[in-house]
């Protein structure tokens, strides 16, 4: 079976190429441009493929609010209106372009989130080469038709969605005019437990859906992004900050610098590491296959005389007949002499 595949910025992504690792900027800015822009650069450091950012504005998202429909109960965000966490989390559009321009600078590719039309018209301005559709956004048809129709590659994250959304979301795409679609397995929780992100959904997606398939991952460490490498995940998303600690809304449930680079080094070495059904004889195992178990000597014996079981051993090195030949030469004679410690060879039997 052909697996899917898509490329972004001329960059191939499918199983068969290292996982593409997106480090999810979101609001982790926390107000500054300047850290804005070291999230990037530390990013980029990191061996990242992509940051990605998010592009709204609380007027674009939300309405400014404050009854009971809009204000949010328990979790991270307990007690705020929507509209005031998004003004705090938003990052101004005219960042976009000053970020946009240091990403092609450092050769690490960007591309954003879009909320709404006006949004996905400033990116298609920066030239952004791709786009992803938050999980929140999933059942916004309107605007998954909408990034359609640009023609740039798509990555949906799935998050509360049920198979049937997701069928409706990939049917827009395509209709719209994506044809390099990529779905992110994802739990919409901050943080989520790694328990319940049903990593073997992957494997389902792919098959279903006929897509390039990943993780949007919101667990607090990397075990679970690892794994779905081994099950299928193409593309792996995660959110990055320079500080844990910092304090803006997204910060505690986001990778740091040396965690980024620790899952950029371990989910390319687990890609490596799956390779494909192979039964035999590896090239780092080459100088060691003479240390396995062989036959040999262990008396001196003459011409003629019949090999016993007290004249012969199964033994490391392995420069003699294979130990499963034990039985068949018990009781064989000798077609010459042979010495103690010497390993048994057909060129040995009569």
């Amino acid at each position: 079976m052909n697996m899917p595949s898509m490329s972004i910025a001329g960059r191939r992504i499918s199983q068969d190429d290292p996982p593409y690792i997106i480090a999810e900027l979101s609001a982790n800015h926390n107000g500054k441009l300047e850290t804005a822009l070291r999230i990037v650069e530390e990013a980029k450091k990191a061996g990242a493929d992509a940051v990605k950012l998010q592009t709204y504005r609380p007027d674009t998202i939300t309405l400014d609010s404050d009854s009971e429909d809009f204000r949010i109960h328990g979790g991270l965000w307990d007690g705020r209106t929507l509209y005031e966490l998004y003004e705090e989390a938003h990052m101004p559009w005219e960042w976009h372009k000053p970020l946009f321009d240091r990403a092609r600078e450092l050769g690490i590719t960007m591309f954003s989130s879009p909320f709404d039309s006006t949004a996905v018209d400033l990116l298609e301005d920066l030239n952004a080469p791709a786009y992803k559709i938050a999980s929140f956004e999933a059942v916004d048809l309107p605007l998954i038709e909408y990034v359609a129709s640009t023609g740039k590659p798509m990555i949906i994250s799935t998050g509360m969605a049920d198979v049937h959304e997701i069928q409706d979301a990939v049917d827009v795409a395509r209709a719209g005019g994506c044809d390099q679609l990529a779905l992110l397995q994802c739990v919409s929780g901050y943080p989520a437990p790694a328990e319940e992100y049903n990593l073997r959904t992957i494997a389902d997606m792919i098959e279903r859906f006929d897509v390039v398939a990943g993780l949007s991952d919101h667990t607090l460490d990397n075990a679970t992004a690892i794994t779905s490498v081994a099950l299928g995940a193409s593309l792996i998303e995660k959110h990055f900050t320079l500080d844990r600690n910092g304090g803006g809304p997204d910060d505690t449930f986001s990778l740091e610098p040396a965690e980024l680079a620790d899952l950029c080094r371990d989910a390319r070495t687990a890609q490596r590491a799956i390779g494909d059904v192979y039964y035999g004889l590896s090239s780092s195992e080459q100088g060691n296959a003479q240390f396995r178990r062989s036959l040999y000597f262990v008396k001196d014996l003459k011409a003629g005389d019949v090999i016993t079981s007290d004249t012969i051993r199964s033994v490391r090195p392995g420069f003699g007949l294979p130990p499963k030949y034990l039985k068949d030469v018990i009781g064989r004679r000798l077609a010459r002499d042979v010495r103690q410690n010497s390993a048994v060879t057909t060129n040995d039997l009569s």
